[in-house]
């Protein structure tokens, strides 16, 4: 799908959630079950349509744990070969407890490239992510000055709103807008459900990764404007921000593709304010230090 020519190529973009990975570097057990996506994924790779992007927010690629800080070195290496990635959310296992994985923590605090962390949660059993060590973990992250991106399926969402609760002084980023299961009749429940997690101020929403979540009929801007206008309306356009899910979206989504619905979406909004989804955001929740380029 791809709505050639309906946004503005000039708009300056900041894309906060691209992976990268590389099998013969790094393991990654569950590309096992992802034929399509089973190789060597670089900035090479990557065709943006000719859109003006000024930079990535790598988010950590489900490598083993114990690669997290191998890949955040691989990550920094492409950075300074030239691909503009102002920023890393890495892995960390909050699940053990604060005392365990602070040492991860210091560490990344001390890493000018890595801005938050994330723990998947999309695939955990009920009741994880409620656990005390996890709770306890994250709310430590403020202290290492992290952010926590919120990798869940949409039926977790209750589960993680006591997450969020316990801990008002972190700031929460919701990745791929909660995965609902577009074309699954239930848009009413997400719905509900993304507006409880919005009305606490410290989450913000990215625009990604919805189209992978939608049945084959249902990839069409008719299916999906629907739910990213109504993130943009629970979230606000002051708390939701553009990703790609680059090369994961690439298996139903062309990049340029993702980009023009996200700009569709966004129709509605003041020029600044949709600004603020297709980069200021990123700046503000990941706290971006950007030179103004000449």
């Amino acid at each position: 799908m791809q709505l050639t020519g309906t946004a503005d190529e000039r708009v300056a973009v900041i894309d906060g959630h691209i992976h990268f990975w590389d099998p013969a570097r790094f393991d990654y057990p569950w590309l096992q079950g992802e034929p399509q996506l089973r190789r060597r994924f670089t900035p090479l790779d990557l065709d943006t349509g000719g859109l003006d992007i000024e930079g990535f927010i790598f988010v950590q690629a489900a490598c083993r744990p114990e690669q997290s800080a191998a890949e955040v070195d691989w990550v920094r290496k492409l950075a300074a070969a030239g691909t503009p990635v102002l920023g890393a959310v890495a892995h960390a296992p909050l699940e053990d407890g604060p005392a365990a994985c602070k040492t991860d923590l210091t560490s990344y605090a001390a890493d000018p490239l890595v801005v938050g962390v994330r723990r998947l949660l999309q695939d955990d059993p009920a009741d994880f992510a409620l656990r005390q060590p996890f709770i306890d973990a994250v709310r430590t992250l403020p202290e290492h000055g992290l952010t926590f991106d919120l990798c869940i399926r949409s039926h977790q969402l209750a589960e993680v709103l006591h997450v969020v609760e316990s801990c008002p002084e972190v700031t929460f980023v919701l990745d791929h807008l909660g995965k609902p299961p577009v074309g699954a009749g239930n848009l009413g429940r997400w719905a509900n459900d993304a507006a409880r997690l919005a009305d606490l101020p410290h989450v913000w929403c990215k625009l990604s990764g919805l189209a992978s979540e939608a049945d084959p009929a249902d990839r069409t801007p008719r299916a999906l404007l629907p739910y990213l206008k109504h993130a943009l309306d629970v979230f606000g356009p002051d708390r939701c921000l553009f990703g790609s899910d680059w090369p994961v979206a690439s298996t139903v989504i062309d990049y340029r593709g993702w980009y023009d619905l996200v700009f569709a979406a966004c129709s509605g909004l003041l020029p600044a304010e949709r600004d603020q989804v297709l980069s200021g955001n990123a700046r503000k929740v990941y706290g971006l230090v950007i030179q103004e380029r000449g």
